[in-house]
């Protein structure tokens, strides 16, 4: 007799794969997420009739969700139709330190960059991104029109371990730093704050930039910034000591890397310098991590992960010379600063001095 799917090879097969294949509980988890489940039974709403009264949801439905959660440790059910938080579940809590809940709320920045995978098919077939086919619209516009979804896209990005590289990296000599792809300045805002001498630039579009302006003056820097809400596909402000680009250029196709960082290298001259900053960008390191996060920049924006090999030859193709490089914080976490000047062409340049 053959043997069917629920024993045998077939069964075995299906035991293996499963774990990986599985979209029922990850996505049972970011629907608690997002209606903030574990913040409202962690206040007491703890009955099946009261969360589903609070969220706006179905009773019957919003139940057999949390008894699947429950079997997955996620919640547990302390009497019938009763919930409470568990360890796990706590992790989910908005005053949670590590601000996980935000990265799983579907109608975040996080929710939506894990969604974008549906249209991972159309990835593959074609090699482009998938975010417009998922979202109606590219990457970079979707984010340009949607001002609440913008704003999560700069708390996540502002919460990214990059923000290391304000205390990590030497700044010595850098008098004006510009911020190119800065989002709403949180990494110049460290970088300010550790630096009281230091004056800076934020560059991004208008609507980021704006909001910006607004978390630098808050922080008490206004008076030492200068914003320029511009596209650094355009001319960049000339003349600073040094321009940064953290955690941008992985967004970009390598063309796109390279005029991004060509219009750094107009900016700064022969004086200046530009500071590539991203992940460690060997793939030796965690391979599996490397390829994740490769496959989620093309999916998302059409851009990749590099090693830092790849970098340097982006910044040659723009007319740069790296001529440092850093390791800044620890593994998994480590970040990679390259530290790089312009070449003159041969018998001359034409970059500003």
């Amino acid at each position: 007799m053959a043997e069917n799917g629920s024993n045998g090879s077939a069964g075995s097969g299906w035991r293996r794969l499963a774990p990986m294949a599985d979209l029922v509980t990850p996505m049972a988890l970011r629907v608690a997420a997002t209606l903030r489940l574990a913040d409202l039974v962690g206040e007491g709403v703890d009955r099946v009739e009261d969360l589903a009264e609070r969220t706006g949801t179905d009773r019957e439905a919003l139940g057999r969700l949390l008894r699947h959660l429950d079997c997955h440790g996620l919640f547990t059910e302390t009497a019938p139709g009763r919930f409470a938080n568990t360890e796990t579940s706590a992790l989910l809590r908005s005053d949670h330190p590590a601000d996980l809940r935000r990265m799983f709320d579907l109608d975040e920045f996080g929710g939506r960059m894990d969604l974008v995978f549906t249209e991972l098919l159309h990835t593959v077939r074609t090699g482009g991104p998938a975010w417009e086919q998922a979202y109606g619209a590219p990457f970079w516009n979707d984010l340009a029109a949607d001002p609440a979804l913008g704003a999560s896209f700069d708390a996540t990005m502002a919460g990214s371990t990059r923000s290391a590289v304000a205390t990590g990296y030497d700044w010595s000599g850098v008098h004006h730093l510009v911020d190119v792809g800065g989002g709403s300045g949180a990494l110049l805002g460290e970088v300010l704050t550790a630096h009281p001498g230091m004056r800076g630039t934020l560059v991004d579009l208008p609507d980021t930039v704006a909001r910006g302006r607004r978390a630098l003056t808050g922080q008490g820097l206004g008076e030492r910034c200068e914003f320029a809400g511009q596209s650094f596909f355009d001319p960049l402000p000339s003349g600073a000591d040094a321009y940064v680009l953290s955690a941008v250029l992985h967004d970009w196709s390598d063309e796109e890397a390279t005029a991004i960082l060509r219009r750094c290298a107009e900016a700064a001259g022969r004086s200046g310098r530009v500071l590539i900053v991203e992940s460690h960008g060997t793939a030796g390191d965690d391979p599996a991590m490397f390829a994740e996060m490769s496959l989620r920049m093309l999916v998302i924006s059409g851009g990749r992960e590099r090693t830092v090999e790849e970098y340097t030859a982006l910044a040659a193709a723009a007319g740069l010379t790296v001529t440092a490089r850093h390791t800044i914080g620890t593994a998994p976490s480590e970040l990679a600063v390259l530290d790089c000047r312009a070449t003159p062409p041969p018998g001359g340049s034409d970059l500003p001095g």
